[in-house]
């Protein structure tokens, strides 16, 4: 059976400003995830890994280049259609969680579902108690920083996306907690076959993913150390 594809990313160039005082964020980038898959990407501030980002979750387009979600192609795709491959198709998750501070873990996590219709959704309870969380009648402040990330991934989780895109999931935690958020990332991306790309500086939990990826000025290349 072939290996089903969740990202593929493939002569990417992504270049920002103009005349000579442009950068090049991209530079002939190509990233390839399969389903189930999970990958880190590292590298110093300004090395381009937020434009990846970016670019594999449908927010810029590249000025040139092809980006695919399964067997959607993102190029020329419409701003509405866009939006809507972003709800349904990919899951984001953010440096502390970016929850909502008047919702309850639980509302939180039905919100994706009030936006419009979606062809896989996840059965919200269940979904909490996957990732550890038997908080759900409590609101972000009565929640640790560490529960606050798992209600976010399990957030981005509801829509059964193709594409999970993680942007330094433990910059606010510990070194304890940080363990425990990317375990539970590499559990969920194996368990339900979701092609995962996470942008960290912590190299301490890179044990965690499969391949590693380093970023440097633009250039994308398999990690050797």
């Amino acid at each position: 059976m072939a290996t089903r594809t969740g990202l593929e990313i493939a002569g990417v160039t992504l270049v920002h400003g103009d005349g000579e005082s442009t950068v090049t964020a991209l530079d002939d980038v190509s990233l390839t995830v399969a389903a189930g898959e999970f990958v880190a990407v590292v590298g110093p501030s300004g090395s381009g890994k937020s434009s990846l980002l970016a670019v594999a979750g449908g927010l810029i387009t590249p000025d040139s280049g092809r980006v695919r979600i399964g067997d959607t192609d993102l190029t020329g795709l419409s701003a509405r259609r866009l939006a809507e491959v972003r709800r349904t198709r990919i899951g984001f998750v953010f440096r502390s969680g970016n929850l909502l501070p008047s919702l309850t873990a639980v509302d939180q996590l039905r919100l994706p579902l009030t936006l419009g219709r979606v062809a896989r959704p996840r059965d919200p309870m269940e979904l909490l108690a996957d990732v550890g969380m038997t908080h759900r009648a409590h609101r972000p402040d009565k929640l640790s920083g560490g529960e606050r990330q798992r209600v976010g991934i399990a957030r981005a989780l509801m829509t059964s996306p193709d594409l999970l895109l993680v942007d330094e999931p433990t910059a606010a935690l510990d070194r304890h907690r940080s363990q425990e958020v990317v375990a539970l990332l590499a559990h969920e991306a194996h368990a339900n076959g979701v092609a995962t790309v996470m942008v960290t500086h912590d190299h301490d939990v890179l044990s965690h993913c499969g391949t590693v990826y380093r970023m440097m000025d633009g250039i994308l290349e398999v990690a050797t150390d």
